[in-house]
């Protein structure tokens, strides 16, 4: 059984969302769930990206003190 939700967009987005439903002929809601079926499976794809961002330290490894440099 589906669940529904609320949520709030700025117009700009709401315009849009109304002019793919109608280009589509798909439903609105239909459209969002299907955008966010997708993302949700790209992320799943991906569990490496959770660590994007979170690692610090020189960008090339071969600058860290201890590797000699040819």
């Amino acid at each position: 059984m589906s669940q529904p939700i609320t949520i709030r967009v700025p117009a700009e987005l709401s315009e849009w969302l109304a002019s793919e439903a109608k280009r589509t002929g798909v439903s609105p809601g239909k459209l969002v769930t299907d955008h966010l079926a997708k993302a949700k499976a790209e992320a799943v794809g991906k569990p490496f990206m959770q660590l994007a961002g979170r690692i610090k330290g020189p960008k090339n490894l071969s600058e860290r003190k201890g590797y000699a440099k040819a």
